[in-house]
């Protein structure tokens, strides 16, 4: 039987190219939207799921297993993005970001587990990001949901081995995709400390998204690790130079690592 994959945040970007990429390679592929009735021609099966919401995450799983009658791989891909210095970001706009890219993911293995439990096998790969792997000035907050959710893996990674499931991670770099477009933007005010520093940055961070990587790379990555036997802790996807910034950051003292963050957004 093929396998059944569901993808969070299917519907487009990183997620659709997944679910594209593994339906030609014959999966049964579920992505999720939070208004799969909104969108039309779309190239594998989307069901409704909100992360936000812990009854819509039941409903979907429940719905795909009731289906197919069983779960194999769950892509944990939904997310959003925050820009802003931390001084001038809302608190709350912070915890929305939280609860999607962080407490809703675990919300959706927690869902997933069960089934994965009771047929003695699963695969759970989270999509993190190279941005979790350091503080990135305005870009903390994302960074922190991203570095959260890579611990989380790799304990409950530990936690499900004796029952058959498999866990890991993937963290892709800059992707062309509509991240940007789906961000909150603090606002750039007029009267804020960080005015023209912040307002350089938020151009910078867009025209990377609008330059990344295809992300069918991604979709490429993803397959490979799907079909290897004991998948490693953490995976990274993304140009040379998104990658050695991890090593350099392992290697360097902590000051002169930091001086090249700075030098890089020009602080």
């Amino acid at each position: 039987m093929n396998k059944v994959v569901l993808i969070t945040g299917g519907s487009s970007g990183i997620g659709k190219s997944v679910g594209e990429y593994l339906t030609a390679k014959g999966f049964v592929v579920y992505g999720t939207s939070r208004n799969p009735e909104k969108i039309t021609n779309h190239p594998f099966k989307l069901v409704a799921l909100d992360v936000n919401v812990e009854q819509s995450i039941l409903n979907a799983v429940a719905e795909v297993i009731k289906a197919e009658g069983k779960l194999d791989i769950l892509i944990n891909n939904a997310g959003m993005g925050i820009t802003g210095p931390i001084e001038d970001t809302p608190t709350d706009e912070m915890r929305k970001v939280f609860d999607t890219n962080f407490f809703g993911a675990i919300d959706v293995m927690k869902a997933v587990l069960p089934q994965m439990r009771k047929q003695q096998s699963g695969l759970i790969i989270n999509v993190t990001s190279i941005a979790g792997y350091m503080g990135l000035p305005f870009r903390g907050i994302y960074s922190a949901t991203k570095g959260a959710l890579e611990l989380v893996t790799e304990a409950v990674r530990m936690e499900v081995k004796n029952f058959g499931i498999q866990v890991t991670n993937v963290a892709p770099g800059d992707f062309a995709t509509n991240i940007a477009s789906g961000r909150y933007h603090t606002p750039v005010f007029e009267n804020s400390a960080y005015k023209k520093v912040y307002q350089e940055n938020l151009d910078l961070m867009d025209a990377h998204v609008n330059a990344g990587s295809n992300p069918m790379e991604m979709a490429v990555a993803i397959y490979k690790i799907i079909n290897t036997s004991q998948p490693k802790v953490h995976y990274k996807v993304g140009d040379f130079m998104q990658k050695f910034s991890i090593v350099l950051k392992r290697i360097l003292p902590d000051k002169i690592y930091e001086k090249l963050l700075m030098n890089h957004y020009k602080l």
